[in-house]
């Protein structure tokens, strides 16, 4: 039996991406503002999401999904994911750098002779008497129980240094 070339998607295909497509909306109605404001999005869909908002009916923001899922289909959603994508990109490089930076901290409090020298190996531009005063700080302010200011201050310091790479 043979193929054609133009056969049409199956319902089950079809079903499926307009499925795909309302957890897309489902994620930009979910979206902070300041995120959301930067898509580029139609007008029509970019007020069907403002109202998906509002709406606190379940009903009513059911049917609201529905309707920004219908939007959807029929403009073209690449440049839409291709932004969302960057956004999450950029919130994992976020925390890579938040977590690498806390691990330094740490190991500066708990380890400085051996911490110290391989930080300023890798960033030769600190202030190591800076890092090392504060260091020894948050590491008595642990030892005591205290308030982490210096600890804090040690984390801030490094967050310049490596926003600075």
């Amino acid at each position: 039996m043979p193929t054609d070339e133009f056969e049409r998607p199956s319902r089950s295909a079809l079903k499926r991406e307009a499925e795909e497509l309302q957890k897309l909306g489902e994620t930009l109605i979910d979206m902070p503002d300041d995120t959301f404001d930067q898509l580029p999005l139609p007008e029509v869909l970019r007020d069907a999401v403002r109202n998906a908002r509002r709406f606190t009916s379940h009903g009513a923001q059911l049917r609201q999904r529905q309707y920004i899922g219908k939007l959807m289909r029929k403009i073209d959603v690449a440049p839409i994911r291709a932004a969302i994508d960057a956004r999450q990109l950029e919130r994992q490089i976020d925390a890579r750098r938040f977590h690498r930076i806390e691990t330094w901290r740490d190991r500066l409090i708990t380890e400085p002779d051996i911490a110290l020298p391989a930080l300023l190996a890798e960033l030769p531009d600190a202030d190591g008497e800076r890092l090392r005063s504060l260091a020894a700080e948050a590491a008595e302010e642990s030892r005591q129980r205290g308030t982490p200011r210096a600890s804090r201050l040690l984390f801030k310091y490094l967050h310049e240094l490596f926003s600075l790479q």
